[in-house]
């Protein structure tokens, strides 16, 4: 087996990162932009917008519950077989098949683009596999039908973090936690960026 050429395996990386980073860089300042007028813009349906309003003020203990609550409500297409499509798509990746969860989950956005749960699934996917690029996209697609998912927010700010891009990345784990405050590991992440960050500017 022929071993590639290190020059050129080297500038491929260099563009994907190039790449990688304008595709990031582009939904950054949409997002920082925007998503005010997405919030505004864009409802819900009102049973899930109260759980989301109920999320401010909850105890932790509280805030689980309408969380799972929520994710339920999210879940559902309206159709069965989008539903289907869903429950197959997540399967596959707890159990580790990777392209058959894309291949479900590509059917899904393909034949119901209009259900965010369905982007967000796959998005979580391919943060999975690392293709950061087309999870930021399908990341962008979940917003731009629901600006108050706060696991999409959340995979934005893990992605922009794994960047190195810790400051925006803080900037968008803060937006998450304002739409949910009890998220754990969010509020983990924040409170070793701030850290970080603060170590960086003394």
């Amino acid at each position: 087996m022929a071993f590639p050429d290190h020059c050129a395996t080297v500038h491929l990386m260099e563009a994907r990162a190039k790449f990688l980073n304008r595709i990031v860089a582009a939904f950054l300042s949409l997002f920082l932009l925007c998503l005010p007028v997405g919030q505004a813009a864009i409802a819900q349906d009102a049973s899930v917008e109260a759980l989301l309003d109920q999320l401010i003020g909850a105890d932790k203990d509280e805030a689980f519950r309408i969380e799972q609550d929520i994710w339920r409500m999210w879940s559902r297409s309206g159709s069965p077989a989008m539903d289907l499509l869903l429950e197959r798509g997540r399967a596959a990746a707890e159990s580790g098949d990777y392209e058959a969860a894309i291949d479900h989950l590509t059917a899904l956005t393909d034949h119901a683009p209009g259900f965010a749960e369905g982007w967000n699934a796959r998005a979580t996917v391919f943060f999975q596999t690392g293709d950061f690029g087309p999870a930021v996209a399908d990341i962008k697609q979940v917003l731009a039908l629901n600006p108050r998912h706060f696991g999409a927010l959340a995979g934005f700010g893990m992605i922009l973090e794994s960047l190195e891009r810790k400051t925006q990345a803080l900037e968008v784990y803060r937006a998450a936690l304002a739409i949910h405050p009890h998220m754990q590991g969010v509020l983990d992440s924040v409170k070793r960026l701030e850290t970080d960050i603060a170590g960086r500017e003394l």
